[in-house]
């Protein structure tokens, strides 16, 4: 994922990640602007600028480095409270789904969303509003749209709720009840459902049929902060996102998992470890260490 190396060129990144043993590439599509929180706010591809020979030209640059682009991706909150808010963020999330159609990339990346003032069902009746239209769209452009699950409650300015609704086996079933299209899946990312204390191989098997992406990034309980704080705190103070061999998800078990049921894309490294990320080298030695965990399972 490509969000963590927001300095470099598209065509920098490609170089490097093709030098380097990478083979796939998840694209930033944040619009043009001041990152507001950490990764979010980098832009390797301008959709709202895009052009047809643009497309183009990214494809050439992919074909020269021997990568593919595995998805587009842009995290926001399309179920914010404020509707300015929540329709400038959708707006630009059919940007998105336009230009990866543009490019012929298969899969967008995204956030459901969630009013964090309003409870799960609440919730659930904004969702089958705001998103029942994005997925048609989605498909009439031949998209899929892939929902991580993270909780993004990391702060005080996202409690009580956390900004995501798709957190859970529970409410991923009842979103698929409310809109069961084919092309509305998940970015299955296991260290959310680590540190939620939820079956992360038992999900594998049970929704194999909607596992359009997978995010790469571990997670490490501390202790001591779940101590002092406690479950109810939902994570805050103890949940750290860690690179993948550096935390506590077994990998070789959960990509086992992946294995089993056939799945056969992208394990999209997702760096967001803070212990590696004072310079860009710093950032780049951990792709390097998430590289070397992973490499011996996937051929």
């Amino acid at each position: 994922m490509s969000a963590a190396l927001g300095n470099l060129s598209l065509e920098q990144l490609a170089v490097w990640a093709s030098s380097n043993g990478f083979d796939m590439l998840e694209l930033a599509c944040w619009p043009q602007s001041k990152a507001s929180r950490r990764y979010a706010g980098v832009t390797h591809v301008d959709v709202a600028a895009l052009t047809k020979p643009g497309a183009k030209k990214i494809n050439a640059l992919m074909k020269k480095t021997g990568l593919e682009i595995s998805s587009l991706g842009y995290y926001p909150n399309p179920m914010h409270p404020d509707p300015e808010h929540r329709a400038t963020v959708i707006a630009h999330l059919k940007k998105v789904i336009v230009a990866a159609q543009m490019i012929g990339v298969p899969i967008v990346g995204t956030f459901v969303g969630r009013d964090q003032t309003k409870t799960v069902e609440a919730n659930l009746q904004m969702f089958g509003e705001v998103w029942t239209p994005i997925v048609k769209f989605a498909a009439d452009h031949g998209i899929k749209i892939a929902i991580e699950n993270c909780p993004m409650i990391f702060s005080n300015d996202e409690w009580p709720g956390g900004q995501n609704l798709a957190t859970t086996p529970y409410i991923w079933r009842k979103m698929w009840e409310i809109i069961p299209d084919a092309n509305f899946g998940l970015n299955l990312d296991p260290s959310h459902l680590f540190w939620q204390m939820i079956d992360y191989e038992r999900v594998v098997y049970d929704f194999r049929d909607r596992i359009f992406h997978v995010h790469a990034k571990d997670m490490e309980i501390n202790r001591e902060g779940l101590y002092q704080r406690g479950i109810l705190s939902l994570g805050m103070g103890w949940q750290v996102p860690r690179l993948p061999g550096l935390g506590q998800v077994n990998w070789g078990r959960f990509i086992a998992a992946l294995y089993a049921i056939g799945y056969d894309y992208v394990v999209s490294i997702e760096h967001e470890d803070r212990a590696f990320e004072k310079t860009e080298e710093l950032v780049k030695r951990g792709f390097y260490i998430s590289r070397d965990h992973l490499r011996p399972y996937l051929h």
